[in-house]
């Protein structure tokens, strides 16, 4: 698990958890079954509070992407290659509806949003 938190991101500190954690998962750098450090041991080695990793976590468990079991810890699901593909194009669906939405609320066509793209990717 290697995570970077950011304190100057706009982003909120288990957001960039979640998304850093997700995008292990997904791409197979956590494998299945990898047992999550416990909240309290991730929240001082990460020097953040307890809340915001239980957060994280909760969000990962509610995509699927890891299961509790009681009494043991939190592990990455056993999840398929197809199954890691349809939550993943899941979540880049999100996202890009929340991203679309703030360029039209600009006025910008997309052909315009489609250059600016090519440009930056």
């Amino acid at each position: 698990m290697n995570i970077a938190i950011s304190n100057t991101s706009e982003k909120p500190i288990y957001q960039q958890l979640f998304e850093q954690l997700s995008a292990q998962i997904l791409k197979g750098e956590l494998e299945n079954g990898y047992c999550l450090p416990p909240i309290r041991q991730a929240a001082q080695e990460l020097s953040v509070s307890v809340i915001t990793v239980k957060k994280a976590w909760e969000e990962l468990e509610r995509r699927g992407l890891i299961h509790t079991i009681t009494g043991k810890g939190c592990f990455v699901a056993e999840l398929s290659t197809e199954r890691k593909q349809e939550i993943r194009s899941g979540m880049i669906l999100e996202q890009m509806v929340h991203d679309i939405s703030y360029y039209k609320s600009f006025g910008l066509t997309l052909d315009e949003v489609m250059e600016m793209l090519k440009r930056i990717y």
